[in-house]
């Protein structure tokens, strides 16, 4: 069996070049991929694993708030850190943009999300906090967004108070 130290993984922040590379990691794990954008306010990472794209997070920013979306490890390169170092990629990039609150959308694996302190949400919460979102525009205009789970993450926001 192949170990991490016998591996080389690598974050890398997405280019326009790579949207391809995110639209094959996500219908490889069967998620969607109508709504998925590199457009401005959108910070998408891969994770390389030995030089081959192994996974995906995409963070959507809204006004003192992101979304994580697209969220995706290949069945072979999972259970090796890839998706723990994906999410606090995007947590630590949320947190130093100054965003309070980290949204997502995620029905089967809120498992998953509670281990990094993750809670239940609202769909009138993200609508609120982020309507000019991919994700949330689609969610809206296509009708799915009140029959998914939301969640939420207050980020530590030095200086402010209670933080």
């Amino acid at each position: 069996m192949t170990t991490l130290t016998d591996q080389h993984i690598k974050l890398r922040q997405a280019t326009p070049a790579d949207h391809p590379v995110i639209v094959d990691l996500l219908e490889r794990t069967g998620l969607h991929t109508g709504s998925v954008t590199l457009e401005e306010g959108c910070t998408y990472w891969i994770a390389d694993l030995d030089g081959v794209a192994g996974g995906c997070i995409g963070l959507e920013h809204g006004p003192g708030a992101s979304l994580i979306r697209s969220t995706a490890v290949l069945p072979a390169a999972r259970s090796r850190g890839l998706g723990r170092a994906l999410v606090l990629s995007a947590l630590t990039h949320a947190s130093l943009r100054g965003d309070g609150t980290v949204y997502l959308f995620s029905s089967e694996a809120g498992d998953y999300w509670k281990r990094f302190g993750f809670e239940p949400a609202t769909a009138a919460e993200i609508e609120a906090a982020l309507p000019d979102t991919p994700q949330v525009r689609s969610g809206l205009t296509r009708g799915w967004i009140h029959d998914e789970q939301v969640w939420k993450h207050a980020l530590f926001r030095p200086g402010v108070e209670g933080a």
